[in-house]
């Protein structure tokens, strides 16, 4: 059974057409199985005909519900992105083999001659002791006793301050990993919709009980309100983004339809 999906970059020959980019072909691994990518590999590995990438390059193996990459290169530091992660990526140094992907999407991008050449790797497997419903973690029924365990994060995706965090979050999971913040009125003026009587005190209170709520330190500029609550904003939207406090289906409780409760 094939688990992990490779799609090469694009080439001269590929054009684009009325809806974009012309499909590439997909090269599909099972467990176990390795692909070789670069400019001079044999028949079956992944040819990339471009002067600036490495005659052998790179190695892709499929591990199930992830992969590995060895970067063969003697040079060149590779980055694999997580293009739904607001920004996520890991970098494989030169001559490093078998660097473990987590993301599910995954474009390696390679520095080529002035060029970045990405390579798409998707592993849409995924296995789970067992799934719930929802944003719930998968969890493991063992039969034991006990008291259960403790979430790490309690937030309650009804109530406004969930709201705000959303929208603090919105820019960056639209696809703008390294886009700036909303300001405070520009949370108000998002929020007004579906919170008619959302004003910057409201908006800032919010924010502040967040920042307790998910027991963030208090950061060191104090001098005046704008930074601190710059910096507080910042620390939220941080922690949101990497536990996946925030998701991008999550942005439904900014929907005009929706209103905001207490």
């Amino acid at each position: 059974m094939y688990s992990i999906i490779v799609v090469p970059p694009p080439t001269t020959e590929d054009g684009r057409g009325p809806a974009g980019p012309v499909d590439r072909a997909q090269v599909r691994l099972a467990p176990g199985e390795r692909l070789a990518f670069g400019r001079a590999v044999g028949a079956d590995g992944l040819l990339i005909p471009h002067d600036g990438v490495s005659r052998r390059a790179g190695e892709i193996t499929a591990q199930g519900a992830f992969w590995t990459l060895s970067n063969l290169s003697a040079h060149q530091t590779y980055v694999v992105e997580n293009p739904e992660g607001a920004g996520e990526h890991i970098k494989v140094a030169p001559g490093r083999l078998d660097a473990p992907v987590p993301f599910e999407f995954s474009r390696i991008v390679l520095p080529a001659a002035g060029d970045l050449l990405p390579v798409e790797v998707w592993a849409p497997r995924h296995d789970y002791l067992r799934a719930e419903d929802g944003h719930d973690c998968p969890r493991a029924d063992d039969g034991t006793d006990g008291e259960p365990t403790a979430p790490a994060f309690s937030v309650d995706r009804t109530k406004r301050y969930f709201a705000v965090l959303a929208a603090l979050c919105e820019p960056r999971l639209r696809g703008a990993p390294h886009a700036p913040l909303p300001t405070v009125d520009q949370v108000v003026e998002r929020l007004r919709p579906a919170w008619p009587a959302a004003s910057r005190t409201s908006v800032q209170w919010n924010i502040d009980y967040l920042a307790v709520k998910l027991r963030l330190k208090p950061g060191p500029e104090t001098a005046e309100p704008g930074t601190r609550l710059n910096g507080k904003k910042e620390s939220l939207v941080s922690l949101a983004l990497r536990f996946d406090l925030v998701r991008e289906d999550d942005l439904l409780v900014l929907a005009p339809s929706r209103r905001v409760p207490r």
